[in-house]
């Protein structure tokens, strides 16, 4: 399984920047708030993780690699 880190810091700094929940984040894919908490903080390591991480990079259009 692919390391996340580098792209759920990407995903939050973005949530952030852009004032968007994870609340919101949930209503939209259609997940359970503590989901997308325990995904984009890495306490759920799972390959769904992974993708709901990857997903939103691309969702969002954020570069993964490098700083």
């Amino acid at each position: 399984m692919p390391e996340t880190l580098n792209g759920r810091k990407r995903i939050n700094e973005y949530l952030k920047e852009n004032k968007i929940s994870y609340s919101t984040l949930a209503t939209l894919y259609g997940m359970n708030k503590q989901d997308v908490s325990d995904y984009l903080s890495g306490r759920k390591q799972t390959p769904a993780a992974t993708r709901f991480i990857l997903a939103l990079i691309k969702a969002f259009g954020l570069p993964y690699e490098g700083k």
